[in-house]
Order: structure tokens, then C-alpha cells, then sequence
């Protein structure tokens, strides 16, 4: 199963991701090992995660979440429990 997820990086901005296991990718980015991103904002911290269907589903869900303001984002955040 899929996941898209967003992390709060240190420096307050957020960056949206998908992973088959979200833990282990979150582990993979406050290695510094994640994406380009992150890399330069650790630590990172989970905010958000909500499971897809597929790979399919979740790249296209990804794109609308990255589309989002910053403060849709934050209202995304705020009316889910992180997973």
C-alpha cells in the first residue's frame, strides 16, 4: 500500500512525499539520505500521511497537495491525525 505524506522540516517549510513504508522513509530523510530538499532542513518531523490505492493514486495526490497554499496545507494537517 501506498502513502503520501507530508513532513515539517526544521526550518518550517513543508515538503510532500510518497513511500510504501512512510516510517522508514521519514528515517531515510533525517539520515540525510531523503530528498534534496530535506537534506538542508533537518530534522523533519511526520505531519501528515494518508494511504492510496496504488502508486498511480498516490503520485496524483501527491500533485495536488504540492499545489496546495501553505495555509490549505496547515488546515490538511490540522483536521488529520498523523498515521
Amino acid at each position: 500500500m501506498w502513502h503520501v505524506y507530508i513532513l515539517q522540516c526544521a526550518d518550517d517549510t513543508y515538503y510532500t512525499g510518497i513511500a510504501i513504508d512512510v516510517t522508514k522513509r521519514v528515517g531515510t530523510h533525517n539520515l540525510g539520505r531523503g530528498a534534496k530538499y530535506t537534506r538542508s532542513r533537518l530534522p523533519v518531523t511526520l505531519v501528515h500521511s494518508e494511504t492510496a490505492e496504488d502508486k498511480s493514486a498516490a503520485l496524483r495526490r501527491e500533485i495536488v497537495i504540492k499545489s496546495l497554499s501553505r495555509r490549505e496545507k496547515t488546515k490538511l494537517i490540522e483536521s488529520s491525525a498523523v498515521v
